[in-house]
Protein backbone atom coordinates (compact mmCIF):
# COMPACT_ATOMS: atom_id res chain seq x y z
CA UNK A 1 0.00 0.00 0.00
CA UNK A 2 1.04 3.47 -0.97
CA UNK A 3 -0.22 7.16 0.17
CA UNK A 4 -0.01 9.98 -1.91
CA UNK A 5 -1.99 12.79 -0.87
CA UNK A 6 -4.67 11.65 0.87
CA UNK A 7 -5.75 8.89 -1.50
CA UNK A 8 -4.25 5.49 -0.51
CA UNK A 9 -3.84 3.24 -3.42
CA UNK A 10 -4.48 -0.92 -2.93
CA UNK A 11 -4.04 -3.00 -5.75
CA UNK A 12 -6.41 -5.98 -5.74
CA UNK A 13 -5.21 -9.16 -7.55
CA UNK A 14 -7.73 -9.02 -9.98
CA UNK A 15 -6.57 -6.27 -11.56
CA UNK A 16 -3.42 -8.38 -12.69
CA UNK A 17 -5.08 -10.99 -12.58
CA UNK A 18 -8.43 -11.40 -13.48
CA UNK A 19 -9.30 -12.60 -9.42
CA UNK A 20 -13.00 -13.94 -8.74
CA UNK A 21 -14.04 -13.46 -12.30
CA UNK A 22 -16.73 -10.78 -11.41
CA UNK A 23 -15.71 -8.48 -14.24
CA UNK A 24 -16.55 -8.47 -17.38
CA UNK A 25 -12.51 -7.77 -19.18
CA UNK A 26 -13.74 -6.44 -22.39
CA UNK A 27 -16.47 -3.70 -20.86
CA UNK A 28 -13.61 -2.81 -18.02
CA UNK A 29 -11.39 -1.87 -21.35
CA UNK A 30 -13.97 -0.04 -22.99
CA UNK A 31 -14.99 2.27 -20.23
CA UNK A 32 -11.42 2.80 -19.47
CA UNK A 33 -11.04 5.25 -22.18
CA UNK A 34 -13.91 7.68 -20.65
CA UNK A 35 -10.96 7.65 -17.25
CA UNK A 36 -9.23 10.47 -18.68
CA UNK A 37 -12.19 13.15 -18.61
CA UNK A 38 -14.23 11.91 -15.90
CA UNK A 39 -14.17 14.82 -13.75
CA UNK A 40 -15.04 17.13 -16.42
CA UNK A 41 -18.80 18.22 -15.98
CA UNK A 42 -19.53 18.83 -19.18
CA UNK A 43 -17.28 15.92 -20.83
CA UNK A 44 -18.92 12.29 -21.48
CA UNK A 45 -19.82 11.77 -18.16
CA UNK A 46 -22.34 14.94 -17.42
CA UNK A 47 -25.07 12.65 -16.72
CA UNK A 48 -23.53 11.13 -13.62
CA UNK A 49 -22.28 14.79 -12.56
CA UNK A 50 -25.62 16.12 -13.02
CA UNK A 51 -27.27 12.89 -11.23
CA UNK A 52 -25.08 12.48 -8.39
CA UNK A 53 -26.10 15.16 -6.37
CA UNK A 54 -29.72 13.48 -6.81
CA UNK A 55 -28.51 9.69 -5.89
CA UNK A 56 -26.33 11.09 -2.59
CA UNK A 57 -29.22 12.85 -1.42
CA UNK A 58 -30.84 9.62 -1.27
CA UNK A 59 -28.29 7.70 -0.06
CA UNK A 60 -28.27 10.48 2.95
CA UNK A 61 -31.72 9.93 3.75
CA UNK A 62 -31.55 6.31 3.74
CA UNK A 63 -28.34 6.41 6.14
CA UNK A 64 -30.59 8.75 8.29
CA UNK A 65 -33.27 6.18 8.19
CA UNK A 66 -31.47 3.02 8.69
CA UNK A 67 -28.15 3.55 10.01
CA UNK A 68 -28.59 6.29 12.89
CA UNK A 69 -26.58 9.03 10.82
CA UNK A 70 -27.10 12.59 12.73
CA UNK A 71 -29.21 14.33 10.32
CA UNK A 72 -27.82 17.74 11.60
CA UNK A 73 -24.41 17.14 10.90
CA UNK A 74 -22.80 18.44 8.28
CA UNK A 75 -20.53 15.18 8.56
CA UNK A 76 -23.66 12.80 9.17
CA UNK A 77 -22.02 9.75 8.24
CA UNK A 78 -19.00 9.97 10.61
CA UNK A 79 -18.27 6.68 12.64
CA UNK A 80 -19.64 4.56 9.70
CA UNK A 81 -17.25 2.69 7.22
CA UNK A 82 -19.01 2.74 3.16
CA UNK A 83 -17.62 1.06 0.09
CA UNK A 84 -18.15 2.31 -3.31
CA UNK A 85 -18.48 -0.83 -5.14
CA UNK A 86 -17.86 -0.08 -9.25
CA UNK A 87 -16.81 3.51 -8.06
CA UNK A 88 -15.51 4.84 -11.44
CA UNK A 89 -13.42 7.78 -11.36
CA UNK A 90 -14.24 8.35 -7.82
CA UNK A 91 -17.88 10.69 -7.58
CA UNK A 92 -19.80 9.20 -5.32
CA UNK A 93 -16.67 8.16 -3.31
CA UNK A 94 -15.68 11.57 -2.62
CA UNK A 95 -19.41 12.48 -1.63
CA UNK A 96 -19.69 9.85 1.10
CA UNK A 97 -16.33 10.78 1.85
CA UNK A 98 -17.11 14.66 2.26
CA UNK A 99 -20.19 13.18 4.55
CA UNK A 100 -17.47 11.72 7.07
CA UNK A 101 -17.52 8.08 6.49
CA UNK A 102 -14.32 6.21 6.34
CA UNK A 103 -14.24 5.10 2.69
CA UNK A 104 -13.53 2.55 0.21
CA UNK A 105 -13.42 2.83 -3.45
CA UNK A 106 -12.88 -0.14 -5.84
CA UNK A 107 -13.02 -0.75 -9.37
CA UNK A 108 -11.53 -3.07 -12.03
CA UNK A 109 -10.10 -0.69 -13.81
CA UNK A 110 -7.03 0.62 -12.78
CA UNK A 111 -7.18 3.42 -15.26
CA UNK A 112 -10.18 4.75 -13.19
CA UNK A 113 -8.83 4.18 -10.18
CA UNK A 114 -5.36 6.68 -11.07
CA UNK A 115 -7.81 8.85 -12.02
CA UNK A 116 -10.10 8.59 -8.71
CA UNK A 117 -7.01 9.01 -6.68
CA UNK A 118 -5.65 11.81 -8.04
CA UNK A 119 -8.61 13.71 -8.04
CA UNK A 120 -8.73 12.62 -4.20
CA UNK A 121 -5.69 13.79 -3.60
CA UNK A 122 -5.98 17.05 -5.44
CA UNK A 123 -9.41 17.72 -3.36
CA UNK A 124 -7.13 16.82 -0.15
CA UNK A 125 -10.14 13.99 1.07
CA UNK A 126 -8.47 10.84 2.62
CA UNK A 127 -9.61 7.98 0.81
CA UNK A 128 -8.65 4.49 0.14
CA UNK A 129 -8.63 3.12 -3.32
CA UNK A 130 -8.46 -0.42 -4.33
CA UNK A 131 -8.17 -1.33 -8.25
CA UNK A 132 -9.79 -4.91 -8.27
CA UNK A 133 -13.03 -6.90 -7.92
CA UNK A 134 -14.90 -7.05 -5.27
CA UNK A 135 -15.16 -10.71 -4.28
CA UNK A 136 -11.40 -10.75 -3.68
CA UNK A 137 -12.07 -7.98 -1.08
CA UNK A 138 -14.43 -10.75 1.14
CA UNK A 139 -11.11 -12.88 1.85
CA UNK A 140 -10.04 -9.57 4.19
CA UNK A 141 -12.38 -7.37 4.89
CA UNK A 142 -15.92 -9.70 5.28
CA UNK A 143 -18.68 -7.89 7.18
CA UNK A 144 -16.78 -4.34 7.73
CA UNK A 145 -18.87 -2.57 6.30
CA UNK A 146 -22.12 -0.60 7.61
CA UNK A 147 -22.81 0.81 3.61
CA UNK A 148 -22.44 0.11 -0.13
CA UNK A 149 -23.19 1.51 -2.76
CA UNK A 150 -23.19 0.23 -6.20
CA UNK A 151 -24.65 2.41 -8.98
CA UNK A 152 -24.49 1.54 -12.74
CA UNK A 153 -22.86 -1.32 -11.78
CA UNK A 154 -24.48 -4.75 -11.55
CA UNK A 155 -25.58 -4.57 -15.63
CA UNK A 156 -21.71 -4.69 -16.39
CA UNK A 157 -20.94 -7.39 -14.21
CA UNK A 158 -20.37 -11.39 -15.32
CA UNK A 159 -21.92 -12.82 -12.72
CA UNK A 160 -24.73 -10.99 -11.03
CA UNK A 161 -24.87 -13.52 -8.12
CA UNK A 162 -21.16 -13.76 -7.26
CA UNK A 163 -20.76 -10.23 -7.01
CA UNK A 164 -24.13 -9.20 -5.44
CA UNK A 165 -22.87 -12.21 -2.50
CA UNK A 166 -19.86 -10.43 -2.41
CA UNK A 167 -21.38 -7.49 -1.58
CA UNK A 168 -23.60 -9.24 1.12
CA UNK A 169 -20.63 -10.63 2.45
CA UNK A 170 -18.93 -7.00 3.19
CA UNK A 171 -21.99 -5.94 5.00
CA UNK A 172 -22.45 -6.35 8.42
CA UNK A 173 -25.55 -7.81 9.15
CA UNK A 174 -27.99 -5.04 9.10
CA UNK A 175 -26.06 -3.02 7.11
CA UNK A 176 -27.41 -0.75 4.13
CA UNK A 177 -26.89 -1.65 0.11
CA UNK A 178 -27.66 1.05 -2.18
CA UNK A 179 -27.62 0.27 -6.22
CA UNK A 180 -29.15 1.84 -9.27
CA UNK A 181 -29.25 0.10 -12.67
CA UNK A 182 -31.31 0.84 -16.08
CA UNK A 183 -34.49 -1.05 -16.13
CA UNK A 184 -35.08 -4.08 -19.17
CA UNK A 185 -37.51 -2.42 -21.20
CA UNK A 186 -38.07 -0.90 -25.08
CA UNK A 187 -36.98 2.61 -23.59
CA UNK A 188 -34.05 1.47 -22.12
CA UNK A 189 -33.24 -0.26 -25.39
CA UNK A 190 -34.01 2.81 -27.33
CA UNK A 191 -32.34 5.42 -24.77
CA UNK A 192 -29.82 3.88 -23.00
CA UNK A 193 -28.56 1.72 -25.34
CA UNK A 194 -28.68 2.63 -28.57
CA UNK A 195 -29.26 6.58 -27.74
CA UNK A 196 -26.19 7.08 -25.75
CA UNK A 197 -24.12 4.69 -27.48
CA UNK A 198 -24.90 5.31 -31.49
CA UNK A 199 -26.49 8.59 -31.13
CA UNK A 200 -24.82 10.90 -28.49
CA UNK A 201 -21.78 8.90 -28.01
CA UNK A 202 -21.72 9.26 -24.27
CA UNK A 203 -20.60 5.72 -23.57
CA UNK A 204 -18.60 3.49 -25.75
CA UNK A 205 -20.24 1.23 -28.38
CA UNK A 206 -20.68 -2.51 -26.84
CA UNK A 207 -20.67 -0.48 -23.09
CA UNK A 208 -24.75 -2.17 -22.75
CA UNK A 209 -25.03 -5.64 -23.06
CA UNK A 210 -29.21 -4.59 -22.85
CA UNK A 211 -30.22 -7.89 -22.69
CA UNK A 212 -28.42 -8.44 -19.03
CA UNK A 213 -30.46 -5.50 -17.54
CA UNK A 214 -32.52 -6.37 -15.05
CA UNK A 215 -36.13 -5.87 -14.34
CA UNK A 216 -37.13 -4.69 -10.81
CA UNK A 217 -38.80 -8.01 -9.67
CA UNK A 218 -35.64 -9.88 -11.25
CA UNK A 219 -33.57 -7.33 -9.24
CA UNK A 220 -35.55 -8.41 -6.14
CA UNK A 221 -35.19 -12.07 -6.56
CA UNK A 222 -31.26 -11.73 -6.93
CA UNK A 223 -30.65 -9.40 -4.20
CA UNK A 224 -32.93 -11.92 -1.81
CA UNK A 225 -30.48 -14.84 -3.10
CA UNK A 226 -27.90 -12.99 -2.26
CA UNK A 227 -28.80 -12.40 1.22
CA UNK A 228 -30.46 -9.11 1.41
CA UNK A 229 -34.50 -7.90 2.09
CA UNK A 230 -35.12 -5.54 -0.38
CA UNK A 231 -36.76 -2.16 1.38
CA UNK A 232 -37.01 0.08 -1.25
CA UNK A 233 -37.28 0.49 -5.15
CA UNK A 234 -37.73 3.82 -7.05
CA UNK A 235 -37.74 5.23 -10.42
CA UNK A 236 -34.83 7.18 -11.34
CA UNK A 237 -35.19 9.53 -14.06
CA UNK A 238 -36.30 12.91 -15.67
CA UNK A 239 -39.02 15.14 -15.79
CA UNK A 240 -40.37 18.35 -17.44
CA UNK A 241 -40.32 21.26 -15.03
CA UNK A 242 -38.68 19.17 -11.87
CA UNK A 243 -35.38 17.73 -14.00
CA UNK A 244 -33.70 14.73 -12.99
CA UNK A 245 -35.26 13.71 -9.72
CA UNK A 246 -36.08 9.91 -7.78
CA UNK A 247 -39.99 8.62 -7.90
CA UNK A 248 -42.15 7.77 -10.24
CA UNK A 249 -41.71 6.12 -13.81
CA UNK A 250 -38.85 3.09 -13.48
CA UNK A 251 -38.95 2.09 -17.35
CA UNK A 252 -35.42 3.92 -17.69
CA UNK A 253 -33.55 3.52 -14.24
CA UNK A 254 -34.32 2.93 -10.76
CA UNK A 255 -32.37 3.32 -7.26
CA UNK A 256 -33.11 1.08 -4.33
CA UNK A 257 -32.43 0.32 -0.93
CA UNK A 258 -31.99 -3.65 0.22
CA UNK A 259 -30.35 -4.40 4.49
CA UNK A 260 -28.13 -7.26 5.09
CA UNK A 261 -30.58 -9.88 6.66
Amino acid sequence: MTRQGGAREVRGPSAATGGSGTADPGNVALFAKLAADWWNPEGPNRLLHAVNPVRMGFVREAAIAHLGADPRSRRPFAGLAALDAGCGGGLATEALARMGAETTGIDASEEMIAVARAHADTMGLSIRYIAGEVADLVRAEAGRFDLVTSFEVVEHVADTGVFLGALRALLRPGGLLIFSTPNRTLASLAIVKLGAEYVTGDIPKGGHDWRKFLRPQEMERAIGAAGFRLERIEGLGWSPGRGLRIGGRRDLDYIGIAIAS
